[in-house]
């Protein structure tokens, strides 16, 4: 086996990690006799070789030795060879998207991995009959992803789906189905037909799910007319089934494959069927929702898993209706399952004020378990737990008593302070610890900037006056080559912009020339309100080379209004700036200190169509504006009605992405239904 791998030069290639001399030692791993070995070269793999996706010299020159091991019957494991192979194959090219910032040379990379497991296709066909149905399994996706010959490769299929009788294989074959007429949408071959034909006369309810889910995508006029009905019926049918408890001789490895396997869901088979189906469905969010409250009311604790996890993508991708299954996730949070309750949590805890109708049992399991205040991690510093977070985002004030508490450890999570913006005035409660935690920091402590900036940011929230001294203390006895000062030093001048004390204006006179000079302009503005004391500081930012202190300089004119005229051709040049955010900072500014909306609705609009992140922004300037920002509300009115969140992307997103575009939304409202009332006076 391997023939010429040691003529190969491989410390001339590289992989994700530079020299790709350990590629040898790692395709050998594949075959070792021991399972352990095999789990770290396959995670050497992933993790190195093929990282993320990424393709790279060396990855291609591994193609031809993985080919060999794929096509040696009995070696274990050669499954996750043929899943590895398929992954280096990709998909075709024209439906990658590339970043910007990629080499000129990657997308040859991916051509030519693609077109090296397609030249090797023929093998597998073999291995759709080979006796391991493991690499059955993953050969039936490859053979339709790579293989030449459409009829060919839907015979194969068809002879397959007539003979398998391994209950996994035969999923996998009809996803490879479904995959198939994706590919081939113009083809004669009536692999739809088959589908159909599969849904109408299988028995077993798994597979009669995965027909559906597979036709949902494909042929969604050939759906049953009561769906959500008969895939909950299959689902509760499908429970009843005795299935044998999930084994896994493989060893306890501290790999990323062996942490994602054990990660992996209960009823793995039935979360891919789910998961087809409801990716299918898509915008169809009230069959959706009534698909999630049949899943989540199963006796079935796999069933109801299955359904939380499954939310997480309507709740953070589309819009609507959620009372009803947030609430029956916070159902889960008294189950007796571990993974139930941390799915539900996972959930929770990105959904902001969405999860208030889970508050109750949030708020029960916080108040029975302390222990789920704090995580502690075994590398990094804890962070708040789960539950007391979710609670403390839906804006319960039930969450404060907690907060207090772990405020009162030795150790606190860099994250509570973060929270503290959700719970409005309620959480005025918590400046006393606030200020006693504040206290306790040692300021010549290298962690310094940890361990208060999440007190002083939650301090700038509450505006409270009594953390004055401890601030001002702060700024005056940390070392000057502190790591991290400037940050540090940001974060404390936010407080003093906050609470607008005239004892803080000597401090912040010293800061104008420094790092700071902007946060200190904006925060000496608000303690004297003195235009000429800080339009020469925020002109010269303006001026300068450095994008985000021209945007906070744009954005402290903002707030002085008429006061900053002098600076307004500055502004009217930076709105026309290269980037984006340049532009709406400065367009919005301009606003305000003008009054003026003609130069700066195009502006506006040209931003709100070319960057997404931009809208929340744009939207709160146009509710300021009234019935001046009136010609660009057609924006606002097509936001309201549009059925996808605004920042909702395929492949990733952020664990703010909810809260943000429910923001947007009821700004957006506000400005609209505002414009609404001034027009009825108006008449």
């Amino acid at each position: 086996m391997f023939i010429g791998i040691d003529e190969v030069d491989w410390a001339s290639m590289e992989h994700a990690y530079g020299s790709a001399e350990d590629v040898p030692m790692l395709l050998r791993g594949l075959v070792s006799r021991l399972p352990d070995e095999r789990e770290r070269a396959l995670d050497g793999m992933y993790g190195a070789v093929h990282r993320q996706g990424d393709v790279y010299d060396s990855t291609l020159a591994c193609i031809p030795f993985l080919f060999d091991v794929m096509g040696r019957a009995g070696l274990p494991d050669r499954g996750s060879v043929v899943e590895l192979l398929a992954s280096i194959g990709g998909t075709d090219l024209e439906d990658e998207d590339f970043p910007d910032d990629t080499d000129a040379d990657r997308p040859d990379n991916y051509a030519m991995a693609r077109a090296a497991v397609r030249a090797g296709a023929e093998t597998f066909f073999g291995l759709t009959e080979d006796a391991d149905p493991q690499v059955r399994r993953a050969a039936a996706h490859a053979v339709v992803r790579f293989a030449d010959g459409p009829a060919r490769v839907f015979a194969v299929l068809r002879r397959r789906v007539e003979r398998e009788a391994d209950g996994s294989v035969q999923t996998a074959l009809i996803e490879a189905l479904g995959c198939f007429a994706r590919l081939h949408p113009r083809s004669p071959l009536p692999a739809v037909d088959l589908l159909h034909e599969l849904y109408g006369t299988l028995t077993d309810p798994g597979l009669r799910l995965a027909a559906l889910g597979q036709l949902a995508g494909r042929a969604p006029e050939r759906l049953p007319k009561d769906l959500v009905p008969t895939v909950v019926a299959l689902l509760r049918e499908r429970s009843r089934v005795p299935r044998a408890p999930r084994t896994d001789d493989r060893p306890e490895t501290d790999t990323l494959v062996g942490r994602l396997r054990r990660l992996r869901p209960a009823d793995q088979e039935g979360s891919r069927l789910l998961r087809t189906l409801h990716a299918a469905l898509g915008g169809r969010t009230v069959d959706r929702i009534a698909l999630l409250s049949g899943q989540l009311t199963s006796p079935d604790v796999a069933d109801r898993c299955n359904a939380v996890w499954m939310s997480a993508g309507l709740f953070r991708e589309w819009r609507g209706a959620y009372e009803e299954p947030v609430a029956l996730i916070g159902d889960q949070l008294a189950a007796d399952d571990a993974r139930m309750r941390e799915a539900a949590v996972s959930v929770l805890e990105d959904l902001f004020e969405l999860a208030a109708p889970a508050a109750d049992r949030l708020a029960a399991l916080v108040a029975a378990d302390p222990e789920c205040w704090v995580r502690r991690w075994e590398h990094g510093a804890p962070t708040l737990g789960g539950p007391l977070r979710a609670l403390a985002r839906t804006g319960d004030p039930r969450a404060i008593p907690a907060l207090a508490a772990v405020l009162g450890l030795e150790t606190v999570p860099h994250d509570l302070g973060y929270v503290v913006a959700h719970l409005g005035p309620e959480a005025a409660g918590l400046a006393g610890p606030l200020r006693a935690r504040l206290r306790c920091v040692p300021p010549d402590s290298p962690d310094v900037c940890g361990h208060a900036g999440t007190t002083l940011h939650a301090l700038a929230l509450l505006r409270d006056p009594a953390a004055l001294p401890d601030v001002l203390r702060l700024l005056h006895e940390v070392p000057g080559d502190l790591p991290r000062r400037e940050a540090l030093t940001e974060s404390a001048v936010r407080v003093l912009d906050a609470l607008a004390a005239p004892e803080a204006i000597p401090v912040l006179r010293g800061l104008l020339d420094g790092e700071c000079a902007v946060p200190a302009a904006a925060a000496l503005w608000s303690a004297e309100g003195d235009p000429e004391a800080v339009l020469p500081v925020l002109g010269r930012e303006l001026g300068s080379g450095r994008p985000h202190r021209r945007r906070a300089a744009a954005e402290t004119l903002g707030r002085m209004g008429a006061q900053a005229r002098s600076l307004v051709p500055e502004l009217s040049v930076m709105t026309r700036s290269d980037e984006v955010w340049q532009r709406t900072a400065a367009a919005c500014a301009l606003w305000r200190v003008t009054g003026d909306p003609d130069p700066v609705l195009p502006v506006l609009r040209a931003a709100w169509e070319e960057n997404l992140y931009t809208r929340g922004t744009i939207a709160e300037c146009l509710a300021g504006m009234g019935r001046a920002g009136e010609p660009v509300h057609d924006l606002l009115r097509t936001e309201v009605v549009a059925p996808r969140r605004h920042r909702a992307r395929t492949g990733g997103y952020g664990s703010h992405d909810v809260l943000e575009d429910e923001r947007l939304l009821r700004v957006c409202r506000e400005a609209l239904s505002a414009d609404q009332v001034l027009r009825s006076k108006h008449c």
